[in-house]
């Protein structure tokens, strides 16, 4: 049977690779990507996988060419690798529509942000930590990956189901970003700082500082809706986002 050659890039990690184990493919800060082919079109038009919220994860699974796990993947680097996916597979100019506007934006522009090392409590771990302003407990946290993620919205599909107007959705991810609490490792201690003791203005401050840290891409552009005035605007990214007409 006839091979076909395809080619690929490689699109390098925000996170350099750094909090990912020895002996782990992304542990290299870099992946091998392919093209899109009519093979990708097919998985963006899936009906079921767009229903079920999965068709970009779908998408980038058949992309990766490197043999990784891609449950291990950092949030922040997946963001990367959605915006190389769009790229290699579209283009750089991206159009979307807000408030009957039309805007473009030109992708290669993004910035990315890569990793401060020097916050790295270990090497090869993915563990930081904060002191909280107020209160001065102090937390160790890691940077959510992708398995995280999944975890995290069936735990809150979960408490939905027990209850239609439960938002649990802050505490429930600083539950999965949070490994000790002055140095109390436990579930049940980090589970009862989060759901009682918890200032308002200490969570404030740990998300500000998480956010300022974690690696990744930078989606949020300057817009001129009114002459002299811009404000800033987040990149709408979904299905529609692989698809430039």
């Amino acid at each position: 049977m006839t091979e076909f050659k395809l080619p690929t890039e490689i699109v390098e990690l925000p996170s350099k690779g750094l909090l990912y184990p020895e002996g782990s493919p992304l542990a290299e800060g870099k992946i091998e990507m392919k093209y899109m082919t009519a093979k990708e079109e097919d998985i963006l038009t899936n009906q079921n996988y767009i229903r079920q919220g999965i068709v970009i994860d779908k998408l980038l699974k058949s992309l990766i060419v490197s043999k990784i796990n891609f449950d291990d993947l950092l949030i922040g680097d997946k963001d990367a690798i959605i915006i190389a996916s769009r790229i290699l597979g579209y283009g750089k100019d991206y159009n979307f529509t807000i408030s009957g506007e039309d805007i473009d934006v030109d992708l290669t522009t993004l910035k990315e942000k890569f990793l401060d090392e020097s916050l790295v409590l270990s090497p090869r771990t993915n563990e930081f930590e904060f002191i909280l302003p107020h209160s001065e407990n102090k937390l160790t946290f890691k940077l959510l990956t992708q398995k995280d993620d999944g975890l995290i919205d069936k735990e809150i599909e979960g408490y939905k189901k027990l209850d239609k107007l439960s938002s649990r959705d802050l505490t429930t991810r600083m539950k999965y970003m949070i490994l000790s609490v002055n140095g109390d490792t436990s579930k049940s201690t980090i589970s009862s700082f989060v759901d009682n003791a918890f200032l308002a203005k200490d969570a404030k401050a740990f998300r500000e500082y998480y956010n300022k840290i974690n690696p990744g891409i930078n989606t949020t552009i300057q817009y001129e809706f009114i002459e002299g005035m811009t404000e800033d605007l987040e990149i709408p990214i979904n299905a529609n986002f692989f698809w430039p007409e």
